[in-house]
């Protein structure tokens, strides 16, 4: 399946959720509109799924034989199809995923540790600009450019981190009630964060050895604006759309240290997470007030 089908099917699941739980209050029965909430001493935890867009970005590649800029490179993500590898334990982390812990430090803030597991794939044989230099490499790509045009082909460079953008992240959460119907409650939530970038990079560069590891590249900064759905004051399901700016000035694309990649780009990412609430703090229950 194509990440465009799988996009697609991210869409239709957050669309029908919310159909069909809008659905049931459409009567207007028992409704109750932007009632209180005191969430103090309540921690909450999620898992879900993500697909995610990357503005076009200029990657800064520096060694000792080479200095050039691929200006304008296209990148896109790649969610899995959707699979039993979603739920298996030992697959769940392939597909792209989002987890969160939290905790709700008064009325309606909470602090929050996440994982955004995003994948980020340089489209291939994409015409990209090129400026700089390179030699000493052995291969057709010796020489010096001036914004030239240029095939991005495999064996000039294989650019991915697929194995997760692994924006880890800490956010400041607000959470406001919209309406409560029997046993349901839809919640708006609004937050800002910070985080640090540890991708695993897959990259082939120049006809050398594939490198493939995790480091600490870069950070980050996002907003985030979510509607949820709350059954029983415990379990919810939440759609979320996030957006920031990501800056990896030292990313590994080689064995060799001295070599290293930088880019920043803007990003958007689309969610539908699963989750808990429980109580942490003494005398704090799971209640909507």
């Amino acid at each position: 399946m194509t990440s465009s089908h799988n996009t697609s099917f991210l869409r239709k699941l957050l669309v029908f959720t919310f159909a069909i739980l809008f659905g049931h209050f459409a009567s207007g029965q028992e409704l109750s509109w932007f009632g209180q909430t005191n969430r103090k001493g309540q921690g909450f935890l999620y898992w879900g799924w993500n697909y995610s867009d990357y503005t076009k970005s200029n990657i800064h590649f520096q060694g000792e034989n080479y200095d050039f800029v691929l200006k304008r490179v296209k990148a896109t993500d790649r969610q899995s199809h959707f699979s039993k590898d979603y739920f298996r334990f030992s697959t769940i982390t392939i597909p792209q995923f989002n987890f969160r812990v939290g905790y709700f430090f008064s009325e309606k803030m909470s602090i929050s540790f996440g994982l955004d597991h995003m994948k980020y794939v340089m489209v291939a044989d994409q015409v990209a600009t090129i400026d700089g230099e390179i030699s000493g490499s052995g291969t057709i790509y010796d020489g010096a450019y001036n914004d030239q045009l240029i095939v991005v082909s495999p064996d000039l460079l294989q650019f991915e981190h697929t194995d997760g953008l692994n924006y880890t992240n800490l956010e400041l959460r607000r959470l406001d009630n919209v309406l409560r119907w029997r046993f349901l409650a839809v919640d708006l939530t609004t937050g800002l964060g910070a985080a640090v970038l540890l991708p695993k990079t897959n990259a082939t560069f120049l006809g050398q050895e594939r490198y493939d590891d995790f480091n600490i590249a870069g950070y980050g900064f996002d907003g985030v604006v979510g509607l949820g759905v709350t059954f029983w004051n415990y379990f919810f399901v939440q759609g979320e759309i996030k957006g920031g700016f990501i800056h990896m000035p030292q990313v590994r694309i080689t064995h060799d240290k001295a070599d290293h990649a930088s880019q920043h780009f803007f990003f958007s990412q689309y969610n539908i997470v699963f989750g808990l609430n429980f109580p942490l703090a003494k005398g704090a229950r799971v209640s909507p007030k």
